[in-house]
């Protein structure tokens, strides 16, 4: 999978899809910083997610942004998405493959070697760890390190995704630490300060 440095972000949607949101994200994706953009509501039932991602899916395609969905494999196959992300709870990577070909599959290693040499086997897209910070988006129940960002660098050329609480203080370390790419979320639409399009100018 290749990877443009200055597209270093991995664009996570708010829990909830807001009135403005769809203007916000354009001003977003116009900064040319987003790599990827993932589709998360956990809250939503499955023809709202279909109704919301058709949308989602355009604004990405005209700003040459991969769309991902969170979880749901059969979600990524109706919408015909760039790929999905998967937890380890959710289906497993043959599985999906399946169902979705030859499409993204990433997953969450949380903060085990143990779990990314497993993901690596099964030829996963990405290896997403975390959380380096805390996070408002999500509970945190795995703190990783920067010493395993290294760890993980010497067993597998496989892009690496750093996940939890990264904002404009701390970003830059996981960066120089050879995380490949980083996941945003709250920093973006949650940011009590800045504007979503000023937050990610913010992040250079």
């Amino acid at each position: 999978m290749r990877f443009n440095k200055k597209k270093f972000i991995y664009l996570i949607s708010p829990a909830k899809i807001y009135k403005l949101f769809y203007v916000d994200l354009i001003k977003v994706l116009k900064q040319k910083k987003v790599s990827f953009f993932q589709l998360r509501l956990k809250k939503e039932n499955f023809k709202k997610k279909l109704k919301i991602g058709k949308k989602i899916k355009k604004i990405c395609k005209k700003f040459n942004v991969k769309f991902l969905v969170n979880d749901d494999v059969y979600l990524a196959k109706k919408l015909n998405a760039d790929g999905c992300h998967l937890g380890q709870s959710d289906m497993n990577i043959s599985q999906a493959r399946k169902l979705i070909g030859d499409k993204i599959i990433g997953i969450t290693c949380h903060n085990s070697i143990k779990l990314a040499k497993i993901a690596n086997k099964n030829k996963a897209d990405y290896l997403a760890f975390g959380a380096f910070n805390s996070s408002i988006t999500k509970k945190v129940k795995f703190k990783a390190s920067i010493s395993l960002l290294k760890k993980a660098r010497k067993i597998t050329k496989t892009p690496i995704v750093a996940i939890g609480g990264i904002n404009q203080d701390n970003y830059k370390n996981l960066l120089l630490n050879k995380a490949n790419f980083l996941a945003i979320s709250s920093y973006i639409w949650k940011n009590k300060k800045l504007k979503p399009k000023d937050a990610i100018k913010k992040l250079i």
